[in-house]
């Protein structure tokens, strides 16, 4: 009896730590496409998200190397071949506060960017929401909450 009371509890606290705790498996392209995204020219101008390229020129070095950071964290995490949604998340946040000494010198349109490129990488491994971290980025708050 012992046992069988033992083998629901750890199956019922297994169930209950996993929830939210979505696996994800790294795709087979990701290394590639993360050396594709570092080694990419960023922040230039691109019509098909209305962006004209930065401002200040001065901050292009600096925003470009802090979301090239951000990528190396993404490639760290999916070079173990599964990550859950949270290692995930904590990257973006991580990558996120690296901005904060720099955020109000960013204009609206640099700042959606630098959420695309967050999003560039979710894409490359296969995360399908931020959980809120880029709104609250962007706007200050999360929308969905």
């Amino acid at each position: 009896m012992k046992k069988l009371t033992f083998f629901i509890s750890f199956i019922f606290l297994t169930t209950i730590y996993s929830c939210g705790q979505n696996k994800i498996k790294t795709p087979i392209t990701a290394m590639n496409k993360f050396e594709e995204f570092i080694s990419k020219e960023k922040f230039l101008p691109d019509s098909k998200i209305f962006y004209p390229g930065i401002g200040e020129e001065k901050l292009k070095p600096i925003l470009t190397e802090l979301i090239n950071e951000s990528a190396k964290d993404f490639q760290n995490i999916a070079v173990k071949g599964i990550a859950s949604d949270n290692d995930y998340h904590k990257a973006i946040e991580k990558g996120l506060n690296r901005f904060s000494k720099i955020y109000l010198e960013l204009d609206t349109e640099n700042r959606e960017r630098i959420c695309t490129y967050f999003e560039e990488l979710m894409d490359i491994v296969g995360l399908e929401s931020s959980g809120g971290l880029l709104n609250e980025f962007m706007y200050g708050y999360d929308f969905s909450e």
